[in-house]
């Protein structure tokens, strides 16, 4: 799979969960521009639980701390879809053993 068939699962994945996350309906589209907090309306909270929900999702543990601390240090520090895809595909792609690659 390519990397860039890779952020377009992931970005389906994040799609769908975000549609109705929490209870909460979004009835705008949801992209790579999609901003988490702007747009979507979420809470800090918010960010955990989904970060729990990727992990069960895909099966393994995720370093979201690395993420937070990234947004920490820029001036904006909403987060958007196309933005969390691509680190779920970095780091998922890194995780990946011998009997997973292409």
């Amino acid at each position: 799979m390519t990397t860039a068939a890779t952020e377009a699962a992931i970005l389906a994945d994040l799609a769908r969960l975000l549609a109705n996350f929490q209870g909460r309906e979004y009835s705008g589209p949801i992209n790579a521009q999609t901003r988490f907090f702007a747009d979507l309306g979420l809470a800090s909270i918010d960010a955990v639980v989904l970060g729990e929900a990727l992990q069960a999702h895909y099966g393994r543990p995720l370093p979201f701390g690395e993420l937070m601390a990234e947004l920490g240090r820029r001036e904006d520090r909403d987060l958007t879809i196309g933005e969390l895809a691509a680190f779920l595909a970095r780091h998922l792609r890194s995780e990946r053993g011998p009997e997973e690659e292409p």
